[in-house]
This record gives C-alpha cells, structure tokens and sequence, in this order.
C-alpha cells in the first residue's frame, strides 16, 4: 500500500516542514509556506524510464579510487560560439544544464535556434508552455531547417520517458522544468515536491544514458531561479540569461559550471530573425561619437577569457536637496562611495555637495576592479566640464591611498584597445617591470597617483 502525507513547503527557498508558520526559518520570507502531498511509494519507482529493463541495474560498490578507469571528457561543439564559451568549450554528454532568464527575454527562442543548428545530433524539444503550432511559427521565423528536430508537448514524465525509448535522442530540451508532472508526487506542477522530484528523474536519465539535458526555468520576482535552492545543486550548469527589454542585446551568463569556469559570458543581439552572436562586444558597448563629450571615458576591461572595452558615462551636478544623491547603473554603488571618497580625500575634491550619476553604457554590469580608473576620470570629466579624448581608454584599480594598481592580463587588454583603433591607454606604472611596449602601436601611459590622472587630462 501506498503511504501518503502532506508537508509544507516555502515557496521561496524549498524548505520542508512538517506544520505551517509564518516566517520560514531558512530564508525568513513571511506567508510563503503551502500544504503540499508527498507520496512515498517504492514499487513506483519502476514507473522510472528504464523500468523495463531491471536486470540492467547494477548494485553499487566502493572502489578504491586507483581502480577507477579515467575517462576523456567529451564534448560537442555547437554551431553557437557564444554556448560553446559559456559552457568551457561545448556541451558535455551526459550534463544537466538549468537556464533561468526573465520572461519574454528569448530563452524559448535562443535554445529553439541552437537545437535547429545542431543539424547532426537528433534532438528532442520537449514543451509544456507552447503549442505544436505556435513553436512551428517560430521555427519558420528563424528559417532554420534540421531534420533531426523532433517535437514534443507534454508534461507528465511518464509519457515522455515513453516516447525517450521509442526516438533515442541525443539532446534533450525541455521548456520549462516548471511545467513537469511526476506520477510518484501528488501535487500540482510547478510546485517544489513536483521540481524536486521531476528534475532528479531527468538527472538519472541523463547520467546513465550519457544523454545531455536542458531545462528551461522560471525565475521568481527577485531574479532567483523559482523552486528548491536544491534544484541548483542537482545540475551540472546553470546559466542565466539576461538583459534589458528596451535594449536589444541579451547576455549568457554562467553562474555555476562543474567542467568550465564561471566567469564566462555570450552576448547575443535580438533581431526579427532570432539571436544573432556578437562576436566583437566592444564596437557594440562603445558610442560611435567624434566630439569630446564631458563625464564619458572607455574602460578597458575582461570578462572570463573575452577582452572588451566598455563606456563608462557620469554626471556630476549641484544637489537640490540636502543630502546628495548617488545612483550607479551596472556599477557596484559601494564602490562609487568609496572611489568618491577617495577623490575628496587625496585630490581635494568637494563631492559632498554634488549629485551622482553613473552608468555602464549597453546594460552591461561590470565587476571588474580594472575599471576604476575609467570610473575616476568620467568623474573627474563631469565635475570640471572638460571632455577626454575619445581615443583615450584605461585600465587600472584605484586604492584607499590615491594610488593606480596594477590589473591582470594587461597584454589583452592593451591589445584589444589598439585592435579598435586607439592612439592612447592609460595603466599603472608596476606593469612596467616585465612588458615592452616598443613594439605597441599604441601608445601606453603609466600612471602611479590620481594626482597624476588630473594633470595629465584635466
């Protein structure tokens, strides 16, 4: 016989408790707990997608970690360069990979493409939001032919696992993990015993049959990933896709990768054809402009392996109100405090009186302490009306004391900025020690203090 019970669980974080509170004690969000059924039943295990073949199963054992036979890890290099990057060189057989983005933001339309491209490798898109006819028309908008693309819209796992033995894909898609229907979990789609327990059966699927896997996911009003923290952990990859509406590029970004870095992005422009790869970030991210405009200087700066040259704008008024304003679009606004703070403190300039504006142009958001420098001299721009050389770009951390520190991997960005034509960068002088810049077509400026940044420009 069966054993059912219920349990409650936070909608927001996946804690399971056995009666209703308020507040929850992992994620402390109040009213997010929901009385859910929890189906234990073993015999129902064999409803699993290799439950005709029992005899396959084998007993696990220890072994001593000399005795296992190493394998070369395989991948599969997609016709999309910006994937290939995001996930350290291709996809890897038997991966689980989770994709959480805004909606509307093109995840549907971005792996619908990338599944028409792969033209070699039978794939299966599995949807549970859309309609045969309604993918049909955005198959036809992107005008991809594949005769490898099957379709299929369904939301029980048992169903699909069925139609998994009939066509043997070697991709799986499935739009989105939300929408999956287990028959071992008595509760409604979309809830966190449903995502748990339908995101551990494509786990098994994928890993006993070396069959790669990815599930499209909903994210909640916060930004996070809807469902269990635990479904994070259970993937291999989780890539989140990103960008602003009202522009129309999009950006995939790795969050976690068990066989690549996580510090890689693709970036992807929007058109009436699908997602276009940009393979040059930098000729998008910096304003095609001759004047010299006032509170606008060029960040030289690296995300994962890729060098970009980013445009950093500010602008410096007289505050109206009593206490001044400071605001920082794809900046860190602790750190415009601090490099403020350091601007007051070493170059004697009054901030305290002005409001502040900054923003990274291109809806970008930047970590990269290297553009400090590029920061402090908008600054500087915007504060004294005098506008910086568009040919001019920088590289470089600002400490506590004043000082230019030295960034990582200056030969790329150096490299990267006289690729795009410009005449000038300015770095810090302890690059000096081990580089020569005789054979540069550009010309490079040490810089130590910010005392010297003011001079040189201003």
């Amino acid at each position: 016989m069966s054993k059912i019970r219920t349990a409650f669980f936070c909608q927001n974080c996946g804690h399971e408790s056995a009666k209703w509170t308020g507040k929850c004690p992992s994620c402390n969000q109040w009213n997010t707990f929901v009385e859910e059924k929890v189906q234990k039943d073993i015999p129902m295990r064999q409803m699993e997608w290799k439950a005709e073949t029992p005899s396959a199963y084998k007993a696990p054992k220890t072994v001593h970690l000399d005795a296992v036979e190493g394998l070369e890890e395989k991948r599969w290099l997609t016709p999309d360069a910006e994937l290939n990057r995001v996930l350290g060189g291709g996809i890897v057989a038997g991966s689980l990979v989770l994709v959480g983005g805004e909606p509307g933001i093109g995840k549907s339309t971005l792996f619908l493409q990338i599944a028409l491209l792969l033209k070699d490798i039978k794939t299966l898109y599995i949807s549970g939001e859309e309609s045969e006819q309604q993918i049909k028309m955005r198959a036809d908008r992107l005008k991809i032919r594949n005769d490898q693309f099957y379709l299929l819209t369904e939301t029980s796992t048992q169903v699909i696992f069925q139609e998994i033995k009939k066509l043997e894909p070697q991709l799986v898609i499935i739009d989105s993990i939300q929408t999956l229907q287990s028959p071992l979990i008595e509760s409604a789609p979309g809830s966190v015993s449903q995502i748990r327990e339908t995101a551990a059966e494509m786990q098994r699927f994928a890993k006993e049959t070396n069959t790669p896997v990815f599930l499209i996911g909903h994210i909640t009003k916060d930004g996070a990933i809807a469902g269990p923290k635990i479904l994070e952990h259970m993937v291999d990859t989780v890539l989140q896709f990103e960008g602003d509406q009202h522009y129309a590029y999009r950006i995939l970004r790795t969050i976690k990768n068990r066989f690549g870095s996580t510090a890689e992005l693709g970036i992807y422009e929007m058109t009436g054809a699908g997602l276009r790869q940009v393979n040059n970030p930098s000729e998008i991210l910096i304003s095609q402009r001759d004047d010299m405009l006032s509170g606008v200087a060029i960040a030289s700066t690296i995300e994962g392996l890729r060098p970009m040259l980013v445009e950093v704008q500010a602008l410096v008024t007289q505050s109206v109100y009593g206490t001044p304003q400071r605001t920082a679009t794809g900046f860190d606004l602790r750190r415009l405090q601090l490099l403020l703070a350091v601007l007051e403190k070493r170059g004697g300039f009054h901030f305290g009186v002005k409001d502040v504006f900054l923003n990274i142009a291109g809806g970008l958001r930047i970590e990269d302490p290297s553009i400090d420098l590029a920061v402090l001299v908008a600054l500087l721009s915007s504060f004294e009306d005098v506008g910086v050389s568009h040919k001019n770009c920088f590289a470089g951390e600002v400490g506590l004391s004043g000082e230019i520190r030295a960034v990582n991997r200056i030969e790329q960005r150096i490299a990267e900025a006289e690729k795009l034509g410009f005449e000038k960068i300015f770095i810090s002088k302890y690059h000096k020690k081990g580089l020569d810049f005789s054979k540069l077509g550009i010309e490079v400026v040490p810089l130590g203090r910010v005392e010297e940044v003011y001079r040189l420009l201003f």
